[in-house]
């Protein structure tokens, strides 16, 4: 998987991370390497373009909850945790939907595993990049 990001300045500056190719336990890492810097150096809006994105799996699943927390402010589970993690993601869907992080554009597959395990409780899912930035506050 290839990660790039953009700016965008809406009402407040939206860094949207692109995501290219299969999101798995091959790289799931890479993207909560890349959410923690972002947050690190003052990132306060992200939006996950997933418009590229071919597959998704339970560990890429992870990875989006613990982005999410990263921009919250919290420290995620270890994915070593196994079932552990989807616990702590059925937890914190119930507390709404994230604020900070918005996920942009998924293919229809990616789509179908996100509602199969919730997140359309858990995230905003937008299918327009103006509407979506514009959804940032």
């Amino acid at each position: 998987m290839e990660i790039t990001s953009s700016i965008i300045h809406g009402t407040v500056p939206v860094t949207i991370l692109h995501l290219d190719g299969r999101l798995d336990g091959s790289n799931y890492q890479d993207l909560i390497d890349m959410a923690k810097k972002q947050y690190e150096s003052g990132v306060r809006d992200l939006l996950l373009d997933l418009g590229k994105l071919t597959f998704i799996s339970s560990a890429g699943i992870s990875a989006l909850h613990r982005a999410a927390l990263t921009f919250k402010g919290k420290q995620a589970a270890d994915m070593e945790e196994g079932w552990a993690a989807f616990r702590a993601m059925e937890r914190d869907r119930e507390a709404g939907k994230q604020q900070h992080v918005k996920l942009l554009n998924p293919s229809q597959e990616v789509r179908r595993v996100l509602e199969t395990v919730g997140f359309g409780a858990f995230f905003e899912i937008h299918d327009n990049l103006q509407q979506a930035i514009a959804s940032f506050q």
